[in-house]
């Protein structure tokens, strides 16, 4: 899944993380994040609200942190393990979305290229 897209999005992620460095809050890295994408030419919308399905019921109430170009999913943790149901949730904004690509950053990780999971639906 190494296309142009994520590679820019995973450059800006990482200027990010040079910047500000772990620990902050994820809405600190939400915002720096989006501004960064936005600098690089790209259409982001943040809290994207996402509806499930549940036997022909709509429910609402589940949100895409950033979403990239209307094509991709940016989940977004600060912690300092992730936990392996953040790759679950991911898993399932992308079948909610009908989507087929996502990247999970983890801003928690002291170098964050240890903290970035592709996923593809």
């Amino acid at each position: 899944m190494a296309d142009k897209l994520t590679k820019i999005i995973i450059g800006a992620a990482i200027e990010v993380h040079k910047i500000l460095g772990p620990g902050l809050l994820e809405s600190i890295y939400e915002e720096a994040l989006c501004y960064e994408l936005e600098l690089r030419g790209l259409t982001v919308k943040r809290q994207v609200e996402i509806d499930i399905l549940y036997k022909g019921k709509t429910i609402k109430g589940q949100r895409l942190d950033i979403l990239v170009n209307d094509e991709l999913i940016v989940e977004l943790k600060s912690v300092s393990i992730l936990p392996d149901v953040a790759m679950a949730q991911t898993l399932s904004y992308l079948k909610a979305a009908n989507l087929k690509r996502a990247l999970l950053i983890n801003f928690g990780e002291k170098r964050l290229i240890d903290g970035i999971k592709r996923i593809s639906n």
